[in-house]
Parts: structure tokens; sequence; C-alpha cells
């Protein structure tokens, strides 16, 4: 029998929609790509973003401090921590259903609440970088920096959003329990929304103000878990160079030499394809055999087996 490729999948925001109701929807398609890949013989590990869920559920925290003044504000990695369950509880149930309607009911799912380690001494702290919440016009947005002391930047033309900290991913601390769960047989949700940012302190671990980048995050997990792909999907089928210019050129095969002379020219923008980049290019140098795949999550399968996406390599 033939070992079956173990494969990190992150999943972007498309797979994921911005409301309660778009979730529930969005994770039944999600489920149907995910069980295609185990279909094809691979071994999944589910990593997320929660761009808009964490902004949602801190925005109701904030909302509940006007109710209640005797209510305490509820710190952003306690946000993150909510999010992860109630994402990984909408992807739990899409996926076991799934599973049940193709006859496999043999894998077990689970979500694992995730606590990453960041560097307190991160410059990501001194610079707010990473977007969260939904997007808002410029009105919307100056209210929400006078009212809530929010930092809030306009997002590629789409409309302005809060930034905040992004500290690089530096050590997944239920890593062992996560390895165990895989190794098991499990189907594994792990690291959302980037994992819970938290800072150690003795034998304390406390939360930081902080969003982790999910593609960085994605790329240390599959690092540590020896995967023999990295799939980070996003809202096209393929990295581009020059991308929205008369030179747009679509990528299908990058060495990790090409992407980082790409990345040096600045063809990726900050916040958007750039980190999804950095991480594929990070995972495929990583160990020889690792490849790394950007695509979109209707074309994971075909990715998989190299009829689309961009596939990076050493």
């Amino acid at each position: 029998m033939n070992k079956k490729k173990r494969v990190v999948l992150a999943l972007g925001g498309n797979a994921l929609g911005n409301t309660l109701p778009e979730q529930m929807a969005a994770v039944k398609i999600t489920a149907k790509a995910i069980a295609d890949l185990i279909e094809e013989g691979c071994e999944i590990v589910i990593t997320h973003g929660n761009g808009p869920q964490v902004g949602m559920v801190n925005n109701a925290m904030i909302a509940l401090t006007h109710e209640n003044p005797k209510q305490p504000n509820t710190p952003l990695s306690v946000c993150v921590a909510m999010s992860q369950a109630y994402i990984g509880y909408d992807l739990q149930n899409a996926l076991r259903e799934e599973l049940l309607n193709r006859n496999m009911p043999e894998i077990p799912v689970a979500t694992m609440i995730t606590q990453i380690r960041v560097d307190e001494n991160d410059p990501a702290f001194q610079s707010p970088s990473k977007p969260i919440g939904e997007f808002v016009d410029a009105q919307q947005a100056k209210a929400m920096e006078e009212k809530y002391h929010y930092i809030m930047k306009e997002d590629s033309g789409r409309g302005y959003r809060r930034v905040v900290a992004s500290p690089k991913p530096v050590e997944i601390i239920e890593i062992g329990t996560i390895r165990t769960m895989v190794d098991a047989g499990n189907l594994v949700i792990a690291c959302g929304g980037g994992g819970i940012p938290v800072i150690r302190q003795g034998n304390h671990l406390k939360g930081a103000s902080a969003v982790i980048d999910k593609d960085f995050a994605s790329c240390l997990l599959a690092k540590e878990l020896d995967a023999d792909y990295l799939i980070i999907l996003t809202a096209v089928e393929k990295a581009a160079i020059h991308f929205g210019t008369d030179k747009e050129q679509w990528l299908s095969d990058v060495s990790v030499e090409e992407a980082n002379q790409y990345i040096q020219e600045g063809h990726f923008a900050a916040g958007s394809m750039l980190p999804k980049v950095q991480a594929a290019t990070d995972f495929a140098a990583s160990r020889p055999g690792r490849t790394a795949l950007i695509t979109l999550l209707e074309k994971s399968r075909d990715a998989i087996q190299g009829k689309t996406g961009t596939m990076f390599h050493a």
C-alpha cells in the first residue's frame, strides 16, 4: 500500500464566508474539496484564517462593554480562541457529514484549540499591519479610529480594515498533541486564525494583542508534522507576477530561487499574496522533497495531481 501524502491545507477566507450564515454554507463546499483530497490518498491537516471572524467577535465583545460598564474588555487573544472554536465547530460538522455521505465514517474529525508562541520583541508589535474585521468606507474607518482607537488602513482598493500586530510564529505549544492525533489517523483542524498568540513568561503563557498570519503558522505546522505538501488556498487559481498589468504572467512551476527573486522585485502585495508566497517558499526550501502549492479551493485536487496551481519546489 502506498504511503499517504501528508498535506497541511491552509483555508483562505473564501472557504469560510464573512458571516455566520455564510460560513455554514461555505464549509459545506469546503468539506467536499477536502473529502476529494482524502479520496485522492491524502492525509489532511487543516488550518484556516479568521480575519472577518475575529473582527466580528471582537466587535461583539466591545458592544458588550457598552451595554454593561462592569464587563471588562475581552483581550484579542481570547477573541482568536473564540473564533477557533466556532469555526472548528462548523468545519467539524460539515466534514463529518460529507465523510459519512461518502461512506468514510472511520475518520475522526477534531479541532485543537492551538496556542502559538511569539517573541515579545518582534518588531511587528511596533508596526501593526494584519487586517482583521469587515471592510468599511473612509467615514466609518475614521469613526472607528476615534471611538475605539483602532488603527485603520486601506486594503487593496477594497475599503478600510482594522490592522493589528502580526508577529512571526516561533513555537506551536500543542504540537505534541496535534502530532499524536494526526499520526493516529484523525482529521485535525489546528492553528486556526494563525493560532492564539502567546508570550512565555516563565511557566505562564500570556495572551498577546495580535493576530499571527495563518500562512506562516501553516508553514511552521507543516514543517513540524513533516508534511509532504503545504497547500495554501486563495482567491486565484495561480500566483502571478506583474499582476493586474499588461505584462501579467501566471506562475505554474517556481523554484525557491525564482520565488525569492520575485519577492525581492516586489511582485506580490503585502497582506495579500506576499505572505502566501513567502510561506510556500519557506516550506519548499526547508527539506528535500517538500512541495508547496497555491491555488483555488475547488482546484486543490487538480493541483495535487500537478494539473494546475502554482507549485514551489527546491
